[in-house]
């Protein structure tokens, strides 16, 4: 089986509406996707239509915005009760702070000259309910003034740079609260990349085991070296908790995160799977279904 366990649509930050990102998947020769837009469970109808049309296993999952220490980590959430009123609560004030951030990041790009409207940002967000900072890239590409997504974050938008403007974001032991109390399973996306590995240190994913129940964590993942995915699989070992492998797909908004470029073993996601059961028996919650033909 090839099993993909992180995917977005254009509901998020992708550039595929929800149907077209499920038909590249079985064209990719995928078994299971999961899709994971960013703090939104609003393709899961389409998705399991597709699925179901298509013949390809869906997972329904989320990605979280969390900070830890001021640095940004992400935590992906498979099949929780989205409308669970604390989860759904705080993943709209994430979804509104990253939208309330629009102006300032183009005033602040205006400020050092850089050509920019909060219109050209919007016609870019089509179909997502928060509009975040790789729509501000997309602007700048159809603007001329980058020719991608990389190079936009590289120059103007990531940490550090003009346009980056802080949003709100959970901190990581409280998301996986959240979650298990939805009946959901946490997993801390590509812990060692981007600027992740500063603080998810094999202490703190102990600590988020202990304390909170993580469940697994993120190990082939393009941001990942030969090395980090060796040692984040022995940590896993070390800590009793699974493992995924996924690409990360955005569609046309990232470069070498085709669909099935990294994999989760199918014995994993069979973890994946046991420790939903049990985490929406012991919730209560109205949790989805997996879809797996």
């Amino acid at each position: 089986m090839r099993i993909d366990l992180h995917t977005h649509s254009n509901r998020s930050d992708g550039t595929d509406p929800v149907p077209v990102l499920m038909t590249h998947a079985q064209q990719a020769g995928l078994d299971v996707i999961a899709l994971t837009d960013h703090d939104t469970a609003d393709g899961w109808v389409e998705a399991r239509q597709a699925a179901e049309e298509l013949g390809v296993g869906l997972v329904p999952g989320l990605e979280i915005s969390c900070k830890l220490n001021g640095i940004s980590v992400h935590l992906l959430a498979y099949l929780p009760d989205p409308s669970y009123p604390p989860l759904a609560k705080d993943l709209q004030v994430i979804r509104d702070g990253r939208t309330d951030r629009i102006p300032t990041i183009v005033a602040r790009l205006n400020s050092i000259g850089v050509p920019l409207t909060v219109e050209e940002v919007l016609a870019q967000a089509t179909g997502t309910p928060s509009v975040g900072r790789p729509h501000v890239a997309d602007a700048l590409v159809a603007n001329g003034t980058v020719a991608n997504r990389t190079e936009a974050f590289d120059r103007y938008l990531a940490d550090g740079r003009a346009g980056h403007v802080p949003h709100y974001a959970l901190e990581p032991g409280r998301a996986i609260d959240l979650v298990r109390e939805a009946g959901g399973v946490p997993v801390i996306a590509h812990p060692w990349g981007r600027s992740s590995y500063k603080v998810m240190t094999e202490e703190n994913l102990a600590r988020l085991v202990e304390d909170h129940g993580l469940a697994g964590i993120e190990v082939d993942h393009q941001d990942h070296s030969p090395e980090s995915r060796t040692a984040l699989r022995a940590i896993a070992d070390n800590l009793g908790i699974f493992y995924t492998g996924s690409s990360d797909h955005h569609g046309a908004g990232k470069i070498d995160h085709d669909l099935g470029v990294n994999s989760t073993e199918p014995e994993q996601l069979e973890r994946l799977l046991e420790t939903a059961k049990n985490n929406a028996a012991a919730s209560g919650a109205q949790v989805p279904e997996a879809y797996l033909p």
